[in-house]
């Protein structure tokens, strides 16, 4: 018997002691026990683990573990609420407690003159012996999710083994891009990962495990290529390699709620809306859908292999349109978009779909018992690799990052869900099994906001062990997700070194940026990218619209828009913004030219690029100032047509209109921007014109008060002698209805 002696009120107490006055039929109060729970099976790798437990009362506490063997009980002492048994401690309690339970006594002690007894919990564990017999792959990323998409440099790849006593050894980092889902091969030889190499979302690279490897730009397809004439963008989002390496399936044509959330913990939103079941053919090197998947009616994405290839199981919704939306065609969404799932409380459920892989020739989808019309989301949905089970995730809505999420078990071809032991309170997600079948590693934020792995064993009978903190394997302050088990040995992968940094990947970065407010460093990267590319035309056009519109340096701004358009004279967003900046200096013919010249070079993708809505009343607004009334009521008319909600475009039709004296229509769309936002309310002329429109019919009451308001919207923009003939204009209407008087 290990003896550990410690000091009481100057009085030293021996574990003896402790034993002799510890009745272990009495009862005592219950101290709660955090860490492991009762009935933890540890693999035979586990390092050290740390017992936890809260007790307020007691100042010292005794450990008692008595095992199955006719051995004496280890015993131990601390003064902390906390334990961690020495290594050579640690390999004894696993060999003793090899598929046998070892129960596990924590009493607390008083600080008193003598021992006395306060508190008593006991909890079993024991070690398997089925090891987990293969490294993990996971990314650690800094929180909120926002600030590792504007800088992914932060974002890091470790590699290991579970056994390793600290974090293994970062293989990956300083990715200029971001870089999100990976899979492996069964045989751990292939490594596929999303990447936004280029100028494409969709960017996917596929590459040989070694241990020193290369991101190649030769290794890189790009899910964009799948119909790339629709000219719709791609993400690619959720991909996964089939076990034998020759195929990778991904969802297309795809649209996602992918905006950020306040806070640490949960901070983005994400799940696709829309989208069909694509698959590449690496031998073939060939897109196409896959039949059965592929119904635009429905939202299918999260898919998953069965381990004989033979089966994808995939989350399935009908597709949805966002009711907040502007502008439909945008990839890109903004919160204020997304608001009913932010704000209004709106549900997005997930049902579970298999469908056979037949060869690439697809089939008909059937949903899967157990995992469907349930009145959960269900997701994530991962084959054991004897394919006898799923386990997938189970949430009241969405899709990844919930924190209701919890792991539940089916029989592969659907039956009873049944909720895994190994659940923690707070968001369980992103599991892979170990090889050989027998762990489940998953990750948690029960601890943290900082998401950490655990582990849990699955037995024959599909059921888990209370999880197993792998806390040790990740830093303090990374979100540690995307675990996946490799089959390999946790030497396989020393290095992975990427050789596609070129300058988009900073006009990437530039666009980020500027889109969570930070022109400056928007304007870094810009010039980083042109740095290594000087002729980089979309780098030049969006120097030139922060340099013009937000810092204000005007002649350099236009310069830069310029040379973009010498670059690319077919760049639609160079042209639009220098219309602007030239609309802005009153230059009108050119400021025309140029708006014109991006609405005509973007027929097609204006719906999906960029905002029509905007490209329409720009040009309209500027048709207005040059006094071509026709056609500015075009293209103003375009606008409220696609948003007739725009009040701006409302009110600056009404104007034009009302120049050309049809008052019908100048009161129709002047009574729509006032519902709309009365702030827009703000041109002398109009209602200068309307005090005319109302005189010649002889109302001069209304007359007076159009005059009057236009008074006061010409003395507010300093056009005074304008306001002068309007005193004027009233005097004179006054005269007139005394007169009728």
């Amino acid at each position: 018997m290990l003896l550990v002696l410690f000091m009481v009120q100057s009085r030293t107490v021996r574990i003896k002691d402790v034993l002799a006055t510890y009745k272990p039929d009495a009862e005592y109060e219950k101290l709660t026990i955090l860490y492991p729970l009762d009935g933890t099976i540890f693999p035979q790798e586990i390092v050290t683990p740390t017992f936890r437990w809260e007790d307020d009362k007691s100042k010292a506490w005794l450990i008692t573990i008595k095992f199955s063997d006719d051995k004496e009980p280890l015993n131990y002492i601390t003064r902390r609420d906390k334990w961690m048994p020495e290594p050579e401690a640690w390999e004894s309690i696993k060999m003793r407690s090899l598929e046998k339970w070892a129960e596990i006594t924590i009493v607390g002690v008083a600080r008193s003159r003598q021992v006395r007894i306060l508190s008593e919990s006991r909890l079993r564990i024991k070690t398997s012996k089925d090891e987990v017999g293969a490294p993990l792959f996971y990314r650690e990323v800094n929180l909120p999710f926002v600030d590792a998409v504007m800088d992914p440099s932060h974002i890091r790849w470790r590699f290991g083994s579970i056994s390793s006593p600290k974090p293994p050894p970062v293989i990956l980092t300083n990715l200029p891009v971001c870089g999100n889902c990976h899979s492996f091969s069964r045989d751990g030889t292939t490594l596929a990962m999303d990447v936004d190499y280029a100028n494409s979302k969709g960017s996917y690279v596929i590459t040989r495990v070694a241990k020193e490897m290369v991101l190649a730009t030769s290794d890189i397809i790009t899910w964009n290529d799948y119909k790339k004439e629709d000219g719709e963008l791609t993400f690619g989002l959720l991909s996964q390699m089939s076990p034998d390496g020759r195929y990778v399936v991904s969802t297309v044509k795809d649209r996602s709620v992918f905006v950020p959330k306040p806070g640490i913990a949960f901070s983005q939103l994400f799940f696709p809306i829309k989208g069909i079941l694509c698959i590449y053919n690496r031998q073939e090197q060939r897109f196409f859908s896959l039949p059965g998947a592929d119904n635009p009616k429905y939202v299918q994405s999260n898919p998953s292999w069965s381990p004989d290839g033979k089966y994808i199981v995939f989350a399935r919704s009908e597709a949805y349109k966002l009711k907040h939306e502007q502008d439909t065609g945008k990839v890109l969404l903004t919160p204020e978009d997304c608001k009913e799932f932010l704000e209004e409380g709106k549900l997005f459920l997930f049902d579970l779909y298999r469908i056979p892989f037949n060869n690439g020739e697809g089939g008909k989808a059937e949903p899967i018992e157990g995992a469907s019309n349930n009145g959960m989301s269900n997701f994530f949905a991962r084959y054991s690799p004897d394919g006898k089970w799923i386990v997938f995730c189970k949430a009241k809505s969405f899709m990844l990052l919930q924190p209701d999420s919890e792991l539940y078990i089916i029989p592969a071809e659907g039956g009873q869900a049944r909720r895994l032991e190994c659940n923690t309170s707070r968001m369980n997600s992103w599991h892979s099994w170990s090889p050989n079948g027998k762990w489940l590693v998953f990750s948690t934020k029960v601890n943290s906001d900082y998401t950490e792995l655990f582990l849990t064993h699955i037995d024959e009978n599909g059921r888990s062990s209370p999880a197993v903190s792998l806390s040790y394997l990740t830093s303090p302050d990374r979100a540690a997700n995307i675990p996946e088990f490799v089959n390999s040995e946790p030497t396989a992968i020393v290095k992975i070194k990427e050789q596609f940094l070129n300058d988009y990947s900073f006009v990437r970065a530039g666009n980020e940026f500027y889109k969570h407010g930070k022109p400056d460093d928007a304007i870094e990267e810009y010039n980083n990218a042109l740095e290594i590319n000087p002729s980089n035309a979309e780098a030049y056009q969006r120097l030139g619209f922060l340099l013009y519109h937000v810092k204000g340096e005007y002649e350099q701004g236009i310069q830069y828009m310029m040379t973009a358009l010498r670059l690319d004279p077919f760049n639609v967003k160079a042209h639009h913004d220098l219309g602007m900046a030239l609309l802005h200096q009153q230059k009108i013919d050119q400021a025309i030219a140029h708006l014109s010249e991006a609405l005509r070079l973007a027929p097609r993708g204006i719906n999906k690029q960029y905002n029509a809505v905007d490209m329409n009343y720009q040009l309209g607004r500027a048709l207005h100032l040059k006094g071509d009334l026709p056609a500015a009521c075009t293209y103003l008319g375009k606008a409220v047509q696609l948003d007739p909600n725009n009040a701006e475009a409302h009110y600056t039709l009404a104007v034009a209109m009302a120049e050309q004296g049809k008052m019908d229509e100048t009161f129709k769309h002047y009574s729509t921007a006032m519902r709309l936002n009365p702030k827009v309310d703000n041109s002398a002329a109009l209602h200068y014109l309307l005090s005319v429109h109302y005189a010649k019919k002889g109302q001069f009451n209304e007359a007076i008060l159009s005059a009057e308001t236009a008074l006061k919207l010409a003395q507010a923009s300093g056009e005074h002698e304008v306001a002068a003939k309007i005193k004027q204009l009233i005097e004179l209407y006054k005269q007139r209805l005394g007169k009728r008087r």
